[in-house]
Formats: C-alpha cells, sequence, structure tokens
C-alpha cells in the first residue's frame, strides 16, 4: 500500500485553517494538488489579471515544491477561468513564460465563478515525482 502524505507548505497554512483544504496529497510518486489561485499569504486576491496569473503559477510551484516536485513532473493539468474569452491571452502569455511547453495533458474550462469574487483563473494537476537517475 502506498504512502499517502499531505503536503501543506508553510506559507499555505492559513488557507488551511480557514478553508479545511489541503493543498496538496502525495501517494506513492504521484501528488495530486488542489486548485490554486492567484492571491497573497494573506489571502487576498490579486486584482491585476497578469498579476493575479503569475501568483497562481506561483502558488502552484510552491505546492509542487513542498511534495518534492517540479512543474517539468505534472502530468495532467486542469484551469478554471472565469471570462475565459478576455483573459486567455494574458493566461496563455504567463504560462508560456513560467510553465513548460508540451509537457503534460492540458484541459481549459470556461466557468461562471471561482471560490472567491475577483478570482479568475484556478490551477488543478497531477504530478509524478520523476525518477532523475533513469531520465
Amino acid at each position: 500500500m502506498a504512502d499517502r502524505k499531505l503536503i501543506v507548505p508553510p506559507t499555505m497554512q492559513r488557507i488551511v485553517e480557514r478553508a479545511s483544504y489541503i493543498p496538496a496529497v502525495k501517494v506513492g510518486v504521484t501528488v495530486f494538488c488542489a486548485g490554486q489561485v492567484g492571491r497573497t499569504a494573506d489571502l487576498e486576491v490579486i486584482a491585476d489579471p497578469e498579476a493575479q496569473f503569475l501568483a497562481c503559477w506561483e502558488n502552484l510551484r510552491v505546492v509542487l515544491e513542498a511534495s518534492g516536485c517540479l512543474f517539468e513532473d505534472v502530468v495532467d493539468m486542469t484551469t478554471y477561468h472565469v471570462q475565459m474569452s478576455a483573459h486567455m491571452p494574458v493566461f496563455r502569455a504567463v504560462k508560456n513564460r513560467v510553465f513548460p511547453h508540451g509537457t503534460c495533458a492540458w484541459t481549459s474550462i470556461g466557468v461562471s465563478e471561482l471560490a472567491h469574487p475577483g478570482l479568475l483563473v484556478e490551477i488543478k494537476c497531477v504530478a509524478v515525482k520523476r525518477d532523475l537517475a533513469s531520465t
């Protein structure tokens, strides 16, 4: 039976206390990341779309790093977008700057709203820790 480990980066302890969810669960070499959004460590939603998207990717990076993974370890990603057609060009530009191209399955879904007003995107993913010795 695979070990199950709850992943809570220190900077995300407040969200765990407030919302009662875990940023990620690691089972064996697989990491299941809860949706990450663009807010500060003080749980404030970032108003500027580009800054919000950058913070969202950074929050996801922090969760993955706490589990021993990198962006390159992501195998499946789902992004949820409010006003997707209006914000996708900026989101894609930010994604292309920070996330490796063509390394995972990606589904993007337009939604009417997310958990808090002002949130424009949420990124959920699954990562599998690569055995660097065999790559």
